[in-house]
């Protein structure tokens, strides 16, 4: 027991809880000051993970944060850029359709579980314009 908690990088952990906070916060800002919808600051974030992603700036927070940076809605985003380039490198242009699919079937594979579980249980309510 003692040398798997001896194996455990805290610091990691604290870098991680840290940018994934400071993340959620400023959309939990976002949604309090704003009249976005939830949605469109999804789409936001997505937007500006998959902008950053493919500018190779993302990369730069996801190598000091870890899952601080890859679990929030930008790391999907910066997951799409990553594997579009990618596929670019290996397939040419047909690399930009196939490349973020292929990335991120897993995280669109559980949004679609996850999100079919919640609209089972839940019960929405629109935002007061």
């Amino acid at each position: 027991m003692g040398e798997f908690f001896s194996s455990i990088d805290y610091m990691m952990i604290l870098k991680a809880f840290v940018v994934g906070g400071i993340l959620c916060i400023i959309a939990q800002i976002l949604i309090d000051k704003t009249k976005l919808t939830p949605a469109r600051i999804l789409v936001l974030y997505v937007t500006l993970g998959t902008i950053l992603g493919g500018l190779g700036v993302y990369k730069y927070l996801v190598d000091f944060a870890g899952c601080g940076a890859t679990v929030p809605l930008t790391g999907f985003g910066y997951n799409l850029s990553k594997g579009v380039i990618e596929e670019v490198t290996k397939n040419g242009f047909l690399g930009a359709f196939i490349g973020g699919v292929k990335a991120a079937a897993g995280g669109i594979t559980a949004a679609i579980f996850f999100g079919y579980i919640a609209s089972l249980v839940a019960k929405p309510k629109m935002k007061k314009q």
